[in-house]
């Protein structure tokens, strides 16, 4: 299972994936031609960050803050 993480501002920042029974985020950024850069863009530090579950309030916190 993947969701998608989109910025406030609408930008595609990152995947959260489950992987074996685990849930990790996934950063993605994008070159100056709108190629993927995984493991890129503005979360790169947060990149392979683990989750228990996709709770989008313990996403924004864990992420953001």
């Amino acid at each position: 299972m993947i969701f998608r993480v989109i910025s406030d501002t609408g930008q595609h920042v990152g995947n959260l994936k489950k992987i074996r029974d685990v849930w990790k985020f996934k950063a993605i950024g994008y070159d100056s031609n709108g190629l993927v850069i995984p493991g890129g863009g503005p979360l790169t530090d947060r990149h392979n960050t683990v989750f228990d579950n996709p709770d989008p309030s313990l996403l924004t916190s864990r992420l953001l803050g």
